[in-house]
């Protein structure tokens, strides 16, 4: 058992537990539903605390159990306990995914209030010093016990769990540790509820159509229904969200407001009001600090590392300026073309100004506009040519459902089937931005595939996205990053769908490995063969010409190294907040960040994609010391997109087989490094990655 119920949530107003909420309560009876799925239009806010409350109670008299055992051996200890708080993780995974996915602010008000007694139930197991004695007494038998891989591997993680949660600290450390834990976890909740509302917080409001100038019909379109829902009918209105900022960026001739809009962006977070994040992010930094020195390492990232591919910190510095140097190359050559089209009025060129420009350059360079692309993308066909993807790949169909509750009235669900037509698992996706979802991308699960009486129970996966939306009588038409997009979540989907596993304790693997699965998807979005079955003009049904092929095969590396650089600087900054041995009390993080960027020698046209106060995936605990773990994986996707191409055929059935066999079939059993070599007969090496980017 990983630590499962605040790493779920990272973080619900107490409720009286009376009998008839208990009979109510869709949490404490067996879903009834399809395939199971959670009944999600019965599951209201008033049933999530009690439903928690009862969990931690159960779970607690499992780990009584365990404990009064006589004995401990595999079964009765090790399995028990991975097996423990069924209904803990059945309650969790519906209120995470929905906080995330379709929140308001009651449920952040549960979620917040739920933060500090998930982390104490937390430690309250890992710091058990009866509960650790017994997992100890059966890890060191293990070589006696005549277990087999799984069983090794969990009793392995099982033991190294106990160790790195505290469980060897004397008392007064534990003690320390738990208000650590308990501050920490509340911090990092407060950070991406401070994100949310400063990203809904900015509208930018155009009240003359000639500030319009530039923008494709479809996006003044969206504006004015965006505008309209707010109550704003006759004017058009941009937000933050990126279906709207990035083509406003991309496409508006109207320089202030690009200058608006961006520094409205990069400034998230950094208002100095009660959404402020500077604050909150030097008391991250430093109680993590606090947290790995208490545990005995000399930096956080050294704690984080150790669990991770990479193993340490020179290995992904390492990567990273191996990367960073020639993308800044790249990226000066980008800056020096686009300035040969500036005007010369225009003074030099700034943040807010290099997507428009970039995409000057790929017009006249390349004679290549997006927005020529997008009427071959529409979303509905870009799914099922990924679906097509799939099936050549694995002999997997997928199947739209009716009449299955749904976790949000948007959403969609498929059933997945294997090639032998079993069932694997259903599949949801939510692909358009709204004020309740919080930005970006995602691949959740409302249920893991496990096994329960010896039979594999199947996974509920769901794709959460932030697409360019319909808009009037037009469908949703992506462009070349939202297709990506898509494919990269479908990848976690089959990651998950396709595990098979027994213990919870196994199922995870480590985070610079998790992006390989989804970034190989990638590869085959733009294949020709591929945009021939699904790149189909949304109005005509005509295939994507021949020629926009070319035209996008040749612009395609330009803006590689922007996109590289900013990437690259994240990653740095994020590892260097994290390096740290001491944090000094006048500390401030905007300081901090600017001397990062000057000592990489970053221009400072391109700030880092994500800035201290917006960068959740560090601030909120999913990536912290782990941003570049992208980067780490894309060598490995790159490397492993080659060893189908050296076959001759995108499609090769023995090389799919063996990805799935040996990548997206077996959890955590091995450790990542066997698994990649089990796969491709050799370590990953770089070069593919730069070929890939345009970088070599």
């Amino acid at each position: 058992m990983k630590k499962t119920f605040v790493m779920i949530a990272l973080a619900v107003s107490m409720g009286a537990c009376c009998c008839d909420e208990k009979v109510e309560n869709p949490f404490f009876t067996d879903y009834t539903t399809p395939f199971g799925v959670p009944p999600f239009e019965e599951i209201k806010l008033k049933h999530y605390m009690p439903a928690f409350e009862r969990g931690m109670e159960e779970q607690n008299k499992e780990i009584e159990a365990i404990v009064s055992n006589k004995s401990a051996d595999f079964e009765n200890t090790i399995v028990a306990l991975d097996q423990s708080g069924k209904l803990l993780r059945k309650v969790s995974s519906v209120l995470y995914g929905q906080n995330s996915a379709n929140t308001s602010d009651s449920m952040q008000m549960i979620v917040k209030e739920l933060s500090p007694k998930l982390s104490k139930h937390d430690d309250d197991i890992y710091l058990n010093e009866a509960l650790f004695a017994k997992v100890k007494e059966v890890y060191e038998k293990k070589d006696k016990l005549n277990l087999d891989k799984e069983q090794s591997k969990l009793l392995e993680e099982t033991y190294k769990d106990f160790v790195r949660s505290g469980a060897n600290l004397a008392a007064e450390k534990q003690t320390r540790l738990r208000e650590l834990n308990s501050r920490l976890s509340l911090l990092q909740l407060t950070f991406g509820q401070n994100m949310l509302k400063e990203t809904n917080a900015f509208k930018l409001v155009v009240d003359k159509a000639e500030d319009l100038s530039g923008l494709s019909e479809a996006q003044i379109a969206t504006a004015a229904e965006t505008a309209k829902a707010a109550g704003m009918e006759g004017k058009w209105v941009f937000t933050l969200h990126n279906p709207s900022i990035m083509p406003f960026l991309q496409y508006s001739d109207k320089r202030d407001l690009r200058e608006k809009i961006f520094n409205a962006y990069i400034n998230r977070g950094n208002n100095n009001n009660e959404n402020d994040n500077k604050a909150v992010v030097k008391e991250l930094v430093t109680l993590r600090l606090e947290k790995a020195k208490l545990m005995g390492y000399e930096d956080y990232a050294a704690f984080v590392l150790e669990e991770r591919m990479a193993k340490n910190a020179d290995n992904v510095y390492k990567l990273l300026y191996d990367v960073w140097t020639p993308a800044l190359v790249q990226t000066k050559k980008e800056l020096a073309e686009m300035t040969k089209l500036m005007p010369k009025a225009e003074g030099t060129l700034k943040g807010w100004d290099w997507s428009y420009y970039s995409d000057k350059v790929k017009g006249s360079k390349f004679n290549f506009d997006e927005n020529e692309l997008r009427p071959y993308l529409k979303l509905e066909n870009v799914r099922e040519g990924m679906f097509y993807v799939a099936n050549k790949l694995y002999g997997i169909t997928f199947t739209q459902l009716s009449n299955i509750p749904l976790p949000h009235p948007e959403a969609t669900a498929f059933e997945c089937k294997d090639k032998d037509g079993t069932h694997l698992g259903v599949l949801y996706f939510d692909f358009f931005p709204r004020e309740s979802k919080r930005g970006g991308a995602w691949c959740g699960t409302y249920r893991s595939q496990t096994y329960k009486d010896g039979v594999r129970l199947a996974p509920v996966v769901t794709i959460v996205c932030n697409f360019t939306k319909p808009s009037g009588d037009k469908p949703a038409l992506l462009n070349a990053d939202e297709a990506e997009t898509m494919f990269h979540e479908f990848g976690h989907a089959l990651h998950n769908l396709f595990k098979d596993v027994h213990y919870y304790g196994v199922s995870g693997v480590p985070r610079d490995f998790v992006e390989l699965p989804s970034q190989i998807m990638e590869h085959w979005v733009f294949q020709p063969e591929v945009l021939k079955v699904y790149a189909k003009h949304y109005q005509t049904g005509e295939v994507i010409p021949a020629e926009l092929l070319k035209k996008l095969d040749a612009s395609s590396k330009f803006g590689q190294g922007f996109a590289t650089s900013e990437y690259v600087e994240a990653s740095v900054l994020d590892m260097d907040l994290h390096v740290l041995k001491s944090i000094p009390a006048d500390f401030n993080v905007l300081t901090f960040e600017n001397d990062v960027m000057k000592k990489m020698g970053a221009l400072s046209q391109i700030p880092p994609r994500y800035r201290s106060t917006y960068f959740n995936h560090t601030m909120g605990g999913g990536y912290t010391a782990g941003y570049y773990s992208y980067l780490w994986s894309e060598v490995l996707d790159c490397d492993a997109f080659e060893a189908f191409v050296e076959t001759g055929n995108i499609f090769d059935p023995a090389t799919a087989d063996k990805f799935r066999k040996y990548i997206l079939t077996p959890g955590g059993i091995d450790d990542a490094e066997t698994m990649y070599v089990n796969f491709r007969g050799k370590e990953a090496g770089i070069d593919p990655l730069l070929k890939n980017r345009g970088l070599k």
